[in-house]
């Protein structure tokens, strides 16, 4: 079992004005990235959000992890999750290449922490101080 926490405050907003996350919106969220959502229980307590992912990959299931956390109003994620997954946390004028500098030891490597955040990043450039991002671990 694990539990990551996430700015609450920072990431996409899948519920209207307030934030307040629901099983439901979350569960779109997976499915409109095209991410493997069959046999992934959702529940909401508040800002925390418990996945079960019964059947997935090591890989789908931080990916998954990675779409809940990174929505306004989710401050952390708990999931059942075998192997302790590689995340890091945007700061502020960090780039894709200044993060894989920092947890790969070379900035030319930046296309691997991209290639490991797809759907959820669209393009290198695009990310923001608090979203998380899932490190490969090569």
């Amino acid at each position: 079992m694990g539990l990551w926490s996430f700015m609450k405050d920072t990431g996409k907003s899948l519920f209207g004005g307030d934030d307040t996350p629901n099983e439901e919106a979350l569960k779109q969220e997976i499915t409109d990235l095209g991410l493997e959502a069959e046999g992934v229980d959702i529940s909401v307590e508040g800002d925390q959000v418990k996945i079960s992912g019964k059947g997935l990959s090591a890989e789908a299931q931080e990916k998954v992890i990675l779409a809940v956390g990174n929505v306004a109003g989710v401050a952390s994620v708990e999931s059942d999750i075998k192997d302790e997954p590689n995340f890091h946390t945007v700061e502020k004028g960090d780039t894709l290449s200044a993060v894989a500098k920092k947890t790969l030891g070379n900035a030319n490597r930046y296309h691997e922490i991209f290639e490991a955040n797809k759907p959820m990043l669209s393009h290198p450039d695009k990310i923001y101080p608090g979203q998380v991002l899932r490190i490969p671990t090569k």
